[in-house]
Protein backbone atom coordinates (compact mmCIF):
# COMPACT_ATOMS: atom_id res chain seq x y z
CA UNK A 1 0.00 0.00 0.00
CA UNK A 2 1.13 3.47 -0.80
CA UNK A 3 2.76 5.22 2.37
CA UNK A 4 0.19 8.40 2.00
CA UNK A 5 -2.98 6.06 2.43
CA UNK A 6 -1.44 4.67 5.11
CA UNK A 7 -0.77 8.12 6.74
CA UNK A 8 -3.85 9.40 5.71
CA UNK A 9 -5.75 5.86 7.39
CA UNK A 10 -3.86 6.63 10.89
CA UNK A 11 -4.15 10.37 10.49
CA UNK A 12 -8.14 9.67 9.79
CA UNK A 13 -8.69 7.23 12.34
CA UNK A 14 -7.66 9.10 15.63
CA UNK A 15 -9.53 11.93 14.03
CA UNK A 16 -12.30 9.92 14.67
CA UNK A 17 -11.50 8.27 18.06
CA UNK A 18 -10.94 12.31 19.30
CA UNK A 19 -14.88 13.08 17.94
CA UNK A 20 -15.74 10.78 19.21
CA UNK A 21 -14.58 11.08 22.67
CA UNK A 22 -16.07 14.45 22.43
CA UNK A 23 -19.37 13.33 21.81
CA UNK A 24 -19.74 11.55 24.68
CA UNK A 25 -18.29 13.98 26.74
CA UNK A 26 -19.41 17.08 25.70
CA UNK A 27 -23.52 15.43 24.25
CA UNK A 28 -23.18 11.99 26.20
CA UNK A 29 -22.03 13.33 29.23
CA UNK A 30 -19.46 10.84 30.20
CA UNK A 31 -16.83 13.01 31.51
CA UNK A 32 -13.33 11.91 30.85
CA UNK A 33 -10.71 11.19 34.30
CA UNK A 34 -7.11 11.83 33.88
CA UNK A 35 -5.94 8.75 31.89
CA UNK A 36 -8.57 9.60 29.57
CA UNK A 37 -6.65 12.67 28.80
CA UNK A 38 -3.22 10.89 28.24
CA UNK A 39 -4.95 8.55 25.84
CA UNK A 40 -6.18 11.70 23.28
CA UNK A 41 -3.03 13.00 23.43
CA UNK A 42 -1.27 10.62 20.98
CA UNK A 43 -4.04 10.60 18.71
CA UNK A 44 -3.80 14.33 18.78
CA UNK A 45 0.18 13.37 17.49
CA UNK A 46 -1.65 10.90 15.14
CA UNK A 47 -3.59 13.30 13.30
CA UNK A 48 -0.45 16.23 12.54
CA UNK A 49 1.74 13.15 11.47
CA UNK A 50 -0.90 10.77 9.25
CA UNK A 51 -2.99 13.35 8.25
CA UNK A 52 -0.72 16.40 8.23
CA UNK A 53 2.09 14.35 6.39
CA UNK A 54 -0.44 13.08 3.31
CA UNK A 55 -1.44 16.82 3.18
CA UNK A 56 2.21 17.63 2.50
CA UNK A 57 2.83 14.44 0.18
CA UNK A 58 -0.16 15.35 -1.48
CA UNK A 59 1.14 18.79 -1.77
CA UNK A 60 4.73 18.03 -3.32
CA UNK A 61 6.13 19.48 -0.10
CA UNK A 62 7.54 16.21 0.87
CA UNK A 63 8.96 13.06 -0.03
CA UNK A 64 7.81 9.41 -0.69
CA UNK A 65 10.33 8.64 1.93
CA UNK A 66 9.05 11.21 4.62
CA UNK A 67 5.38 10.39 4.24
CA UNK A 68 6.48 7.02 4.74
CA UNK A 69 8.26 8.14 7.85
CA UNK A 70 5.20 9.99 9.19
CA UNK A 71 2.88 6.80 8.64
CA UNK A 72 5.12 4.81 11.29
CA UNK A 73 5.37 7.87 13.37
CA UNK A 74 1.57 7.73 13.50
CA UNK A 75 1.04 3.94 13.58
CA UNK A 76 3.30 4.11 16.53
CA UNK A 77 1.57 7.02 18.16
CA UNK A 78 -1.60 4.17 17.76
CA UNK A 79 0.66 1.54 19.59
CA UNK A 80 0.58 4.03 22.43
CA UNK A 81 -2.93 5.44 23.07
CA UNK A 82 -3.50 1.59 22.38
CA UNK A 83 -1.10 0.79 25.60
CA UNK A 84 -2.49 3.64 27.86
CA UNK A 85 -6.22 2.30 27.06
CA UNK A 86 -5.19 -1.20 27.78
CA UNK A 87 -3.64 0.10 30.86
CA UNK A 88 -6.79 1.61 32.18
CA UNK A 89 -8.82 -1.02 30.87
CA UNK A 90 -6.90 -3.55 33.30
CA UNK A 91 -7.39 -0.87 35.96
CA UNK A 92 -11.02 -1.00 35.73
CA UNK A 93 -11.07 -4.63 36.17
CA UNK A 94 -9.04 -4.43 39.48
CA UNK A 95 -6.18 -6.26 37.38
CA UNK A 96 -3.59 -3.34 38.34
CA UNK A 97 -2.69 -0.29 40.34
CA UNK A 98 -2.95 2.43 38.78
CA UNK A 99 -1.71 6.24 38.81
CA UNK A 100 -2.01 7.94 42.78
CA UNK A 101 -3.49 11.08 40.09
CA UNK A 102 -6.47 8.92 39.18
CA UNK A 103 -7.56 7.70 42.50
CA UNK A 104 -8.42 9.09 46.15
CA UNK A 105 -9.88 12.39 46.87
CA UNK A 106 -8.25 15.26 45.64
CA UNK A 107 -9.30 19.00 44.80
CA UNK A 108 -9.45 20.15 40.83
CA UNK A 109 -10.90 23.54 39.55
CA UNK A 110 -14.05 22.02 37.08
CA UNK A 111 -16.07 24.07 34.55
CA UNK A 112 -18.11 25.42 37.64
CA UNK A 113 -15.34 26.65 39.18
CA UNK A 114 -16.36 24.61 42.14
CA UNK A 115 -13.16 23.73 44.22
CA UNK A 116 -14.87 21.05 45.76
CA UNK A 117 -15.91 18.92 42.49
CA UNK A 118 -15.61 15.28 42.53
CA UNK A 119 -12.39 13.86 40.01
CA UNK A 120 -13.15 11.55 37.90
CA UNK A 121 -11.93 8.21 39.37
CA UNK A 122 -9.76 6.34 36.40
CA UNK A 123 -10.89 2.88 37.89
CA UNK A 124 -14.87 3.02 37.09
CA UNK A 125 -15.69 3.22 33.50
CA UNK A 126 -17.92 5.64 32.61
CA UNK A 127 -19.49 3.44 29.80
CA UNK A 128 -19.53 0.10 28.98
CA UNK A 129 -20.84 -2.08 25.81
CA UNK A 130 -20.74 -5.90 25.66
CA UNK A 131 -18.62 -5.27 29.46
CA UNK A 132 -15.83 -2.80 27.56
CA UNK A 133 -15.14 0.44 28.64
CA UNK A 134 -14.51 2.79 26.39
CA UNK A 135 -10.97 2.45 27.13
CA UNK A 136 -11.01 -1.16 26.32
CA UNK A 137 -12.80 -0.34 22.75
CA UNK A 138 -9.39 2.48 22.31
CA UNK A 139 -6.97 -0.41 23.25
CA UNK A 140 -8.81 -3.06 20.74
CA UNK A 141 -9.63 -0.72 17.50
CA UNK A 142 -6.10 1.74 18.12
CA UNK A 143 -4.18 -1.50 18.20
CA UNK A 144 -6.13 -3.29 14.88
CA UNK A 145 -5.62 -0.12 12.80
CA UNK A 146 -1.75 0.08 13.68
CA UNK A 147 -1.15 -3.85 12.81
CA UNK A 148 -3.30 -3.18 9.92
CA UNK A 149 -1.27 -0.10 9.04
CA UNK A 150 1.80 -1.71 9.23
CA UNK A 151 0.90 -4.58 7.74
CA UNK A 152 -0.05 -3.04 4.85
CA UNK A 153 3.41 -0.70 4.70
CA UNK A 154 5.24 -3.87 4.95
CA UNK A 155 3.04 -5.29 1.98
CA UNK A 156 2.47 -8.43 3.73
CA UNK A 157 -1.27 -8.24 3.08
CA UNK A 158 -3.70 -7.13 -0.06
CA UNK A 159 -7.13 -5.85 0.80
CA UNK A 160 -9.44 -7.88 0.26
CA UNK A 161 -12.30 -5.69 -1.95
CA UNK A 162 -10.56 -5.19 -5.32
CA UNK A 163 -11.26 -1.96 -5.36
CA UNK A 164 -9.93 -0.74 -2.30
CA UNK A 165 -7.01 -2.10 -3.43
CA UNK A 166 -6.65 -0.75 -6.21
CA UNK A 167 -7.37 3.08 -5.02
CA UNK A 168 -4.58 1.92 -1.95
CA UNK A 169 -1.85 0.98 -4.32
CA UNK A 170 -2.66 4.15 -6.93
Amino acid sequence: MREDKVALLAGAYSLAMILGALFFQYVIGVLPCEMCHWQRWPHDGAIVAGLGGAVLFYTHVIDRNTVKLLAWLALLLLVVTAMIGGWQAGLEWRWWPGPSSCSGPRFVLSASMDINSPVVSCENAGWRLFGISLAGYNFLCSMGVAILGALLLLKKIKLPVPALDRWANS
